[in-house]
């Protein structure tokens, strides 16, 4: 437990907003909050403070991945069995995928079905180590849809959380928001297009209608102006989607370039998780659909559409979360670029842009500290043993490189 102040000297600074790193930085946290960020030699430290030092190695603000399902694994069991799992155990196996995640520089998740409230709750009063938890609870769909995983002989499979919810017609998604929204959800999924990993169909055929996505965001904006992320990877329902106001398209694999247009002029994330994208080929289907969307995904990103980061964990391993920015770097974006996908943009995407997400007075101290320089090698993030320090609302949750014990080795210095 931490309870004095913190001062973390030495280390190159990149805060998330974009802008130059500092080099020679201090970041001072004090209860929970970074009171101070900037060159090391403006600072005048609190006399009782912890100096730790991080020469040589570089200060970021904790990461986010928008696009997790916390309680699947690759590998382990075909789509029915995890259907059908009982909740509880889909809760147990989210604790080792929340503490990895963690550990990759992680602290904030948006899980897009799977995880309950109980899962959120349990995070946040320290009964289960991880990042902070937001959710989306289940995906819902049209009978037929990309969330509709019942049997073709009626057999339903859609109860709890791993699901769907199947609905048809504006009324009927008007209900299903409001139900997910009344078990916890912190933003609402829909299926506005097929998938790759979809029980019929594939990514270009339909999802809900125009009218069936409008009822979805108008009914989640009355209550509090909660966000919708549309699954969305190819045909029409990417552009009824962001014609709608939807928040974000999660994948958007085949933008076209007037939906594109509107998702700049709109403001509408993309979160296109390449690391589900480009995992191991299952079918030449899939190499097909992999090679258009970079050429697509690329040209979403020259054109300027708001990125944040997403890797759809849980189809793929948790634990390489940020993987993704070498992914991103490699479709077009910039290191920076891709580290404020990662942080900044990704808590405007979330809603927590006031409290997460830089390295700024005021916001809560989740700071990542990482051997190597990422601006220079954006590959040296993926690897989470490159990942020495993770601080989440002031409190240590991994120190690899025992920084703190060599600061009680020395006591506490002078800035």
């Amino acid at each position: 437990m931490v309870t004095r102040p913190l001062v973390f000297v030495g280390g190159r600074l990149i805060d998330g907003t974009g802008r130059p790193p500092v080099e020679d930085a201090a970041v001072l946290c004090e209860s929970g909050l970074i009171t101070w960020a900037g060159p090391r030699a403006r600072l005048a430290a609190p006399p009782n403070a912890d100096v730790i030092d991080v020469r040589s190695r570089t200060i970021l603000p904790g990461f986010f991945d928008c696009h997790t399902h916390l309680t699947m694994r690759p590998g382990e069991g075909d789509a029915l069995a995890r259907l059908t799992a009982p909740q509880s155990l889909r809760v147990l196996q989210s604790v080792p995928n929340l503490r990895d995640t963690l550990l990759a520089g992680v602290t904030t998740v948006r899980d897009l079905s799977g995880a309950d409230l109980g899962t959120k709750l349990a995070v946040e009063r320290g009964l289960i180590r991880g990042p902070r938890v937001l959710i989306a609870i289940r995906i819902l769909s049209i009978t037929g849809g990309h969330g509709d995983w019942r049997s073709a002989n009626g057999v339903d499979l859609t109860g709890g959380s791993g699901g769907g919810a199947v609905a048809d017609g504006p009324d009927a998604f008007v209900r299903a928001t409001r139900a997910v929204l009344q078990e916890g959800a912190d933003c609402v999924k829909i299926a506005a297009s097929g998938g790759m990993s979809s029980p019929r169909g594939e990514p270009a055929h339909g999802g809900l209608s125009a009218a069936e996505i409008e009822a979805v965001v108008t009914e989640a904006a009355r209550h509090g102006d909660v966000a919708v992320a549309a699954h969305a990877q190819a045909g029409p329902g990417l552009r009824d989607a962001v014609r709608a106001g939807v928040r974000s398209i999660e994948h958007g694999y085949h933008l076209d370039d007037a939906t594109i247009g509107e998702m700049v002029e709109r403001g509408t994330f993309l979160v296109p998780t390449l690391s589900t994208l480009l995992r191991e080929p299952e079918a030449s289907d899939r190499r097909r659909w992999t090679g258009t969307a970079r050429e697509r995904l690329a040209r979403a990103f020259a054109a300027g559409v708001p990125v944040a980061l997403g890797t759809d964990a849980g189809l793929v391993p948790h634990g390489t979360n940020l993987r993704e920015l070498e992914l991103l770097v490699d479709f077009g974006l910039s290191p920076m670029a891709a580290i404020v996908a990662g942080t900044s943009a990704a808590a405007r995407l979330c809603g927590v842009d006031g409290e997460l997400g830089t390295v700024e007075p005021g916001k809560r101290a989740d700071l990542v500290v990482a051997d190597g320089d990422p601006l220079t090698r954006i590959g040296v993030l993926a690897d989470p043993a490159n990942i020495v320090l993770v601080l989440k609302d002031g409190q240590l949750e991994k120190d690899t490189a025992e920084l703190f014990r060599a600061k009680e080795k020395t006591g506490s210095a002078t800035v």
